[in-house]
């Protein structure tokens, strides 16, 4: 069954169409507003609200067309809750068990690169990192990323070519030398 499909079923009083939907985008539609807000509790409450707002406007969806609109909607909601970045992890209550010392060292290495390619995307220009994230990290058409951003699917194409260079580039700076 397509997204529209479920939407419409909803539409027409069958709850499962919205359950389907909410299993399918729930926690991508999470992680795309986290990218914003740098804050997951914040960002699964917008994403709540993005569900809401679609399910309370009822909006005409064309075929193929709800996986960007419902991104479309949460990138307004997160550009107008945009909050200060605040960090979620901390390693104090690990380090008081004495079998917790692997467990800091993996995750500082992982905290470390993900650290890495964070402050790498974010001084990218903001069209390059939200074009990237919308074409690799959630897997979108540049067709639906368009739609998304408000561009054309051309712009699209040449944005995710520049972001990646630019990536590239800085991640080599950075020591990580096979950036794909």
């Amino acid at each position: 069954m397509t997204d529209e499909e479920y939407y419409r079923r909803y539409l027409d009083g069958d709850e499962s169409g919205l359950d389907e939907l909410m299993k399918k985008y729930g926690s991508p539609l999470t992680l795309y507003i986290n990218g914003y807000l740098y804050d997951v509790h914040e960002s699964e409450d917008l994403m709540i609200e993005a569900f809401a707002y679609l399910f309370t406007k009822k909006p005409r969806i064309r075929d193929g067309g709800l996986k960007a609109y419902l991104y479309k909607t949460a990138r307004h909601m997160a550009l107008r809750h945009k909050s200060r970045r605040r960090p979620f992890l901390s390693l104090d209550h690990l380090a008081e068990e004495p079998e917790s010392e692997i467990l800091i060292e993996e995750v500082m290495k992982t905290e470390e690169r993900n650290r890495i390619l964070r402050e790498c995307m974010e001084q990218l220009k903001p069209e390059y990192r939200e074009a990237l994230y919308l074409v690799y990290f959630e897997g979108m058409r540049h067709a639906e990323a368009a739609a998304t951003m408000g561009k054309s699917a051309k712009q699209i194409a040449d944005l995710v070519y520049r972001g990646r260079n630019s990536l590239k580039k800085r991640l080599e700076k950075e020591g990580i030398s096979h950036a794909e």
